[in-house]
């Protein structure tokens, strides 16, 4: 079977990583298969799916094109949508020429199944109309949330053969959307041998913030996450000035991890606006910015405890399966998708989104209680393991593929 896989961008954020393990689950799963993939930006990708011995190549996406995006459109008015309509003014004819690219390259490689990895790459599937090829699209984000994404889709859903969505409220979403589509639910997988429990070198993060040295028995306390507005980077500092104004003797220290990695303006916190951030909440010297690490194993095991914050729903959250599966203990936005599979008190703290006090009551409690930090870390190694493998996901997802084409992979 050959398969055909479009990425918009080839920086590493979340779709970008499960990508990466979906290709090294199929690589070793099934030897036979004919794995392919065409990347609109220059990045890590390319390389990283090269590595894996994956025919991966860059296929341009004119920057207007990869600039785009309505996701900063969710609660706004008139202003919002007309800034985005003078950015889509050149785009038609743009795409146009974009089309006619990506189908001669799909023509010349006749795949027998296109697997689409984001929204951007889901909108050009009218590229292969009449082309015998099944069309997958998996779905990392709420398509319902994304207005002009979502019309976009609609329309466009006779073209999808089938959706893989990465959460059951990921899934629930956009049935709502697609119709008759069919759309299968297989939650992200993680290389649970390689993000596991190790040795901690916590004094490395101080070095990556430019922090001296924290005093012995620091407890580290980190959010990883790009600097998308709505992933809690906030939340997560007001939390922590709260947590040092009511227990200022609490040997803690915190850290952000992440970068502002995608094109999309508006949608992101830039480095100066977080360092302003911590300087008026009083927290200078005790914040460190950690930049963006393609292996962030050592920081995960380098943290004591794990926070994810995400103020709106999250689909998946995939740092969450890899802290877990380093054995940190964790609080976790129950309104992610990943926490669908956990359960509360037992593997992780979950909390509503966006609440600060919450948060830093929950911190309270688990810098104080080093048994609880232990217990949640354990189990939460065992159901990282359980539920959150990369090869369960691989293994889903073939059988997604195979559901789909019939013998010598015709669709």
């Amino acid at each position: 079977m050959r398969i055909l896989f479009l990425n918009p961008v080839g920086v590493l954020g979340g779709a970008e990583r499960a990508l990466l393990d979906l290709l090294a689950c199929l690589r070793g799963g099934d030897p036979a298969l004919s794995l392919h993939l065409l990347i609109g930006t220059e990045g890590p990708l390319l390389d990283e799916a090269r590595a894996l011995g994956v025919d991966a190549r860059l296929l341009p996406l004119p920057e207007q094109l990869s600039s785009l995006g309505d996701s900063g459109l969710r609660g706004q008015g008139p202003r919002a949508f007309w800034g985005l309509a003078r950015g889509l003014a050149p785009a038609p004819g743009l795409l146009a020429g974009y089309l006619r690219e990506l189908r001669r390259e799909v023509r010349a490689l006749r795949p027998h199944l296109l697997h689409s990895n984001g929204l951007k790459t889901h909108l050009l599937s009218p590229a292969t109309v009449g082309l015998p090829v099944a069309r997958v699209w998996h779905l990392h984000d709420f398509i319902g949330e994304r207005p002009l994404v979502r019309r976009g889709l609609q329309a466009l859903r006779p073209l999808a053969t089938a959706a893989i969505a990465n959460s059951q409220a990921v899934g629930t979403d956009a049935r709502e959307v697609l119709g008759s589509v069919p759309v299968h639910v297989v939650y992200n997988g993680v290389d649970v041998e390689r993000f596991s429990p190790g040795p901690s070198e916590s004094a490395r993060l101080d070095e990556l913030a430019g922090l001296a040295p924290a005093p012995e028995g620091t407890l580290r306390l980190g959010l990883v996450a790009t600097y998308a507005r709505w992933k809690g980077q906030e939340v997560f500092l007001e939390a922590a000035a709260r947590l040092r104004r009511e227990r200022p003797t609490l040997p803690v220290r915190f850290y952000l991890v992440g970068a502002p990695l995608y094109c999309t303006p508006d949608s992101q916190y830039s480095e100066e606006e977080l360092r302003g951030l911590v300087g008026r909440l009083g927290l200078s010297g005790q914040v460190g910015l950690v930049p963006f690490q393609r292996d962030p194993v050592a920081v995960y095991r380098a943290l004591d405890i794990f926070v994810h914050a995400s103020t709106r729903r999250e689909p998946f959250g995939l740092t969450i399966a890899e802290a877990l599966a380093c054995g940190r203990a964790a609080v976790i936005s129950r309104a992610s998708g990943a926490a669908e599979q956990l359960t509360e008190g037992v593997d992780a703290v979950t909390l509503p989104s966006g609440d600060a006090t919450e948060l830093a009551a929950a911190l309270g409690r688990l810098v104080e209680d080093a048994g609880l930090r232990a217990r949640l870390g354990e189990a939460a190694r065992r159901t990282a393991v359980e539920r959150f493998s990369r090869e369960r996901y691989g293994r889903q997802i073939l059988e997604v593929y195979r559901s789909l084409v019939g013998g010598e992979g015709a669709p």
